[in-house]
């Protein structure tokens, strides 16, 4: 039986999904249109970028688990399990805080790009990027949760690599 958070997991995992064929959907409709048929279609060019935008902020914000992102941990592997725990509150706060304080800020940009549009499309510049919005309130959320994680002390340990022979 799935979890709830599982489930949710998957559905975010669904929208990714969507992103991407839309994506590639337009990129082979570019190519189709430009090479067979000699007929450029700018919008799918547009298109294809904006659904790779959304598809970064929403697989990093809600996508990938904690232990799938680029991180510097040489040192977080070589301490023990207390010193790993103030490093995972230092860094879930300090994420947590730079969202929190940035959003202000960053929701009056998204706004204000509603009196600008997309070259093709013609659609605001404020629906491209509000998805820029979701990523924060997601970054906010996961990282909420991983500290309710660290506190009840469920965060699972790294994987530690094999030792070279």
């Amino acid at each position: 039986m799935q979890t709830r958070s599982s489930w949710w997991q998957a559905r975010a995992d669904d929208v990714a999904v969507g992103l991407l064929t839309a994506m590639f959907v337009a990129f082979v409709l570019q190519i189709t249109a430009r090479y067979v048929i000699n007929y450029p279609l700018p919008w799918t060019l547009e298109l294809s970028l904006t659904m790779w935008l959304w598809t970064v902020f929403w697989g990093s914000a809600l996508c990938l688990r904690n232990r799938d992102h680029i991180a510097f941990d040489m040192l977080y592997n070589h301490v023990g399990a207390r010193t790993r725990k103030v490093f995972g509150i230092i860094s879930s706060v300090a994420i947590i805080l730079a969202m929190v304080l940035s959003f202000p800020a960053t929701w009056d940009w998204v706004s204000f790009l509603t009196i600008k549009k997309s070259a093709t499309l013609r659609i605001p510049l404020a629906y491209v990027f509000s998805f820029f919005l979701l990523f924060m309130v997601g970054t906010i959320v996961i990282y909420s949760l991983r500290l309710r994680q660290i506190f009840k002390n469920e965060l699972e340990e790294p994987q530690q690599l094999a030792p070279e022979k």
